[in-house]
């Protein structure tokens, strides 16, 4: 019984001598493009999914694509198409795929549906009720972290959802982690694909990560910025001593070597003290007192000198 031919290279949009890994790539874009989840009661996007589906069934399985390349490269998508003579008793199906099983490395079609006529006539044996398997697809979310577990690196349970389907997860996050990096969970998207977890800095942190060094604002009295002192200042480590010499500005870096945030591969960035001379909100009267007697004493004039 003649059935409409389907060109499944024209289907990927690649050409009939693409290698297994352009196919393989042709196939996931299209199949991200087309995928039920991210096209909820569009017909037309799930039709174009199993398509996709399809193709890849035949062309990403190398014996399967060896037998569809004996049709010729001649035939049209939506010619009619009676297959060639003696074509079941020279090839069985069952050989390759196994009666009544499904080939590895592939998944149910999306929506329940069967392959086309086309594929169920030419590669007969598997019945349209088969369990057909797709290529895994990669799948992508965030995690939002503190700066301090990124700098010592920590493991998170993160819960995800692929399509209508939760998952729980076990992430390791390695030390000296970026805002923005990624981290791949082999395995962890749709179907045995992969998972990809984009790193989000928590912007409530009172350090700034700039490059490998980190920078944190302290601040200072006037009479600790004009005699200098030593002040317990925040790290990723904790908190440490810093001494403050006398006669700082506001606006001034102090800097401790190595207490930066680790570095991918090994070694500390650096860490900077960002200076910033606050005045109370309110004087006692003798607070006042003591500023009136430094106003006399004082010949500094911040506008000259």
């Amino acid at each position: 019984m003649p059935v409409k031919f389907r060109d499944y290279y024209e289907t990927l949009g690649v050409s009939r001598s693409a290698s297994d890994d352009e196919i393989k790539k042709a196939y996931r874009k299209l199949a991200r493009k087309y995928h039920p989840d991210l096209n909820p009661n569009n017909k037309e996007a799930e039709e174009k999914f199993k398509e996709v589906q399809e193709a890849y069934e035949v062309l990403g399985d190398k014996e399967k694509r060896s037998r569809y390349d004996q049709l010729g490269p001649n035939w049209k998508g939506g010619s009619d198409f009676t297959p060639p003579p003696n074509w079941q008793t020279e090839f069985d199906p069952s050989e390759i795929f196994g009666q009544g099983r499904a080939s590895g490395g592939f998944g149910r079609q999306a929506g329940g549906g069967s392959f086309s006529d086309f594929f169920e006539m030419f590669f007969g044996g598997m019945g349209g009720g088969a369990d057909t398997r797709t290529m895994g697809e990669d799948a992508e979310t965030e995690l939002t972290l503190p700066l301090t577990e990124m700098h010592h690196g920590t493991t998170r349970k993160l819960r995800v959802q692929l399509g209508r389907a939760n998952k729980t997860i076990d992430v390791r996050i390695p030390p000296g982690a970026r805002d923005g990096s990624r981290i791949r969970v082999p395995g962890g998207g749709h179907n045995g694909g992969d998972l990809y977890i984009r790193l989000k800095q928590d912007p409530n942190s009172v350090f700034t990560v700039k490059g490998d060094d980190t920078e944190v604002e302290v601040k200072i009295s006037p009479w600790e910025a004009a005699l200098g002192t030593t002040v317990q200042v925040p790290t990723l480590d904790g908190r440490a001593d810093i001494r403050v010499p006398s006669g700082v500005t506001s606006g001034q870096k102090l800097r401790l070597r190595g207490q930066g945030p680790n570095i991918r591969g090994g070694g500390r960035g650096d860490h900077f003290v960002k200076l910033k001379i606050a005045l109370p909100k309110s004087l006692s009267a003798e607070e006042k007192r003591l500023f009136e007697e430094l106003q006399q004493v004082s010949k500094f004039n911040p506008r000259t000198d």
